[in-house]
């Protein structure tokens, strides 16, 4: 797919089929635009609808602290706040029980407005800031609902069971009882994924529009 190149002042950050990530200058101000106009007519439909549910779930996340604040959305760009940090692939908080910690409490916050991230084993999706913090980013597939729904339990489980893989990987030793057992508990919904939804997703972003599904790093260039 032919990518045009970015007017002055913005700065590709991603390409994929679902768009452009930019990083905008604009009278002083840096931001991230999601540019839905680079999308095949064909998957258009689709991106549409992800941007929409992003921009959904920052505006209920408005005000807090280590997400996106949202800017804007018209249908064409999602425009949002922009964190300075690295993805934690990059930049991995290897040894790091603070930041593990930091990043709980962050999902804890999150769940108690009512918001699951529903994308979290993605290494991408989580960034270690310029000064150590974690914080989240793309909320395409965020979920909404009442903080204490047996439903938004579960995703907020889920989420929490992704946050703890990444804790084994990089700080394995800080592993308390209580979080091997967490990850040993799988949900129905994980279940029911890996039976059905994650053989289609491979199909369609592997053979489609040929990803690499390695934690979210991104499309093959």
């Amino acid at each position: 797919m032919a990518h045009h190149a970015p007017p002055p002042g913005q700065q590709a950050l991603k390409s994929d089929s679902f768009g452009r990530i930019l990083l905008v200058e604009d009278a002083g101000r840096r931001f991230v635009r999601r540019d839905l106009g680079a999308t095949p007519w064909w998957l258009r439909l689709p991106a549409w609808w992800l941007a929409r549910r992003e921009a959904r779930a920052l505006r209920h996340l408005q005000g807090m602290a280590d997400v996106p604040q949202l800017l804007a959305w018209d249908g064409h760009w999602l425009d949002r706040s922009f964190m300075a940090g690295d993805a934690m692939y990059q930049r991995p908080p290897r040894g790091d029980v603070a930041w593990f910690h930091s990043a709980r409490r962050l999902l804890q916050q999150l769940h108690r407005r009512g918001v699951a991230h529903n994308d979290l084993a993605k290494e991408a999706n989580w960034l270690v800031t310029d000064d150590g913090r974690p914080a989240l980013i793309d909320f395409q597939l965020a979920v909404i609902g009442h903080p204490r729904s047996r439903w938004m339990r579960l995703l907020a489980r889920e989420d929490l069971r992704h946050l703890l893989k990444h804790k084994r990987m990089y700080c394995r030793a800080a592993l308390t009882p209580v979080e091997k057992r967490v990850l040993k508990r799988t949900s129905w919904v994980r279940e029911v994924w890996f039976a059905t939804g994650k053989p289609v997703y491979r199909f369609v972003t592997r053979r489609i529009l040929h990803w690499e599904d390695n934690e979210g790093q991104g499309p093959k260039p």
